[in-house]
């Protein structure tokens, strides 16, 4: 089934902000790694930082995309934070498409 992924912030966890940094890019990393990779990423809010210019997560982004996974980012976000121009893989997308894309999807993972 469609197996979505689903990142609200540029750290993974509660706690340190600095691990949690260290821990979304090894996740990201990991992730590209897997035999089964995600049909689709969503990003928004935080999360929309690690699709732009200065994410230490492009390169295995960019690998992600290379191999199929549609990585959207919210424009909203993008717009709040002053990163439209910065983006740097995937698309801009809206909540409509997140909402349609997380309602349809069998399997949210949500680090």
């Amino acid at each position: 089934g469609e197996k979505v992924v689903v990142i609200k912030s540029e750290f993974m966890g509660e706690g340190d902000n600095e691990l949690g940094k260290v821990l979304i890019k090894g996740f990201i990393y990991a992730l590209s790694q897997q035999d089964e990779l995600p049909q689709t990423m969503l990003f928004y809010n935080g999360g929309a930082f690690l699709t732009c210019e200065g994410s230490e997560s492009l390169e295995d982004l960019k690998s992600l995309e290379a191999q199929g996974v549609e990585i959207r980012t919210c424009g909203t976000c993008l717009n709040f934070y002053g990163l439209t121009e910065k983006l740097q893989v995937g698309e801009v997308t809206n909540m409509y498409d997140i909402a349609e894309r997380m309602s349809k999807a069998d399997r949210i993972i949500k680090p």
